[in-house]
């Protein structure tokens, strides 16, 4: 029996990156944070380690929020860290007009969101059996490279660098399906048809930005 070891540290990598877009999406107004519908696992699951560092993520982006013109009219509001962490600093939910630049952010940090959940819902329910029964490659680093990306995203304000990360974090989270196909293509079992077919259309849902 293939130890699935590899393939679980994938995931913990990828759920963690999940929760930092889910909170940077709450804080912006933009979703319904880590308990959103579609999300493969509750805040419950994420390490407090991570938790507690993802609330000073947020205390030090809250920092650096006097940039004059990225915001208006702003209402006061709060965010709690998971595993019941501290509450974290205030944030504006109102980041000024819906321009179609914002619209078009707002649409892309979305799709990736998406297609991580439904990657790490793939992977759990199953890549993880399949592994059990056939080893098959895991490409731990990409996955370790998607969560910095996302954390690395999460410190910045709308702007070149935020645009530059997004797109940095869309594209590492097409590498990570793509190679897990490419693992899975010499399979003899028919059962990586199902999991190519699902990994496929997470492909779909991430097109060339």
């Amino acid at each position: 029996m293939a130890s699935p070891a590899p393939l679980v540290a994938s995931i913990s990598h990828q759920m963690v990156a999940l929760q930092t877009l889910q909170l940077l999406q709450q804080e912006w107004g933009w979703g319904d944070g880590p308990s959103a519908p579609g999300s493969p696992r509750g805040p419950d699951h994420v390490p407090v380690a991570q938790a507690r560092h993802s609330g000073q993520m947020r205390t030090r982006r809250g920092q650096g929020r006097g940039v004059a013109g990225v915001r208006s009219c702003p209402e006061a509001g709060g965010l709690r860290g998971a595993e019941g962490g501290a509450e974290l600093l205030p944030f504006p939910r109102d980041r000024g007009p819906c321009t179609l630049a914002r619209m078009a952010m707002r649409s892309a940090l979305a799709r990736v969101v998406d297609s991580t959940s439904e990657l790490v819902s793939v992977e759990q329910t199953l890549l993880g059996p399949l592994q059990q029964e056939r080893s098959f490659p895991i490409h731990l680093k990409d996955s370790v490279e998607f969560r910095n990306i996302c954390s690395h995203l999460a410190l910045q304000i709308e702007g070149q660098q935020f645009d530059r990360d997004l797109n940095a974090a869309h594209q590492c989270l097409k590498t990570i399906v793509k190679k897990l196909i490419q693992s899975l293509a010499n399979l003899p079992s028919d059962a990586h048809v199902v999991a190519c077919a699902s990994l496929r259309q997470i492909l779909q849902n991430l097109p060339d930005v």
